[in-house]
């Protein structure tokens, strides 16, 4: 027994001990192209489903009209598509470059369409830690991240107009000037 008492105590103390000098060590997953740490996904989805199945709000979208998923898009592309992307374009670079990768949602791969409008609220309005989803609480009205998340649910079956909505912005030219020659 009192064997069983020392190496319990020992266990309590040395492994959070060795695994502080892991992470202060410099040796812990930190940048987004390390792989994750064991047992790191099942805590985040673990708990993000959990959190998801206690709060998301239940929202029929049904009713929302072309007009407000054109709405819906003109917010998607000014706040989501930098990261999420737009229908029918390659991923983005930022997207890409995140760990985890935000999810393409206008792809077969990325698409929430089976996902409860109110579970795609959630995360807009929260944002998702340690993911690089920022929560839009304070910068969107509800009605805006209604509006998204109605978008999102129909995301596979989206009408012309809303579809044209979400075309790639015409960016402006560069200036000619050589950058070098203006200093």
């Amino acid at each position: 027994m009192k064997n069983f008492l020392l190496g319990l105590i020992i266990g309590l103390v040395a492994v959070p001990l060795i695994f502080a000098a892991y992470i202060l060590s410099g040796h812990g997953p930190v940048a987004a192209t390390d792989p994750p740490m064991p047992l790191e996904s099942f805590l985040a989805h673990g708990s993000l489903s959990a959190r998801l199945r206690k709060e998301a709000p239940k929202g029929d979208v049904s009713r929302f009209t072309t007009a407000d998923l054109i709405s819906g898009a003109n917010v998607y592309q000014k706040n989501c598509a930098f990261c999420h992307g737009l229908p029918d374009q390659p991923p983005t670079v930022a997207g890409r470059g995140m760990f985890p990768g935000a999810p393409q949602l206008f792809t077969a791969d990325g698409m929430v369409t089976d996902d409860p409008a109110g579970v795609t609220y959630w995360k807009v309005e929260n944002g998702i830690r340690l993911s690089g989803m920022p929560s839009f609480k304070s910068s969107l009205t509800d009605d805006q991240r209604w509006q998204v998340s109605a978008l999102l649910a129909r995301a596979d079956k989206l009408p012309p107009e809303v579809r044209s909505a979400l075309q790639p912005a015409a960016w402006a030219p560069a200036s000619s000037a050589n950058p070098a020659q203006a200093k």
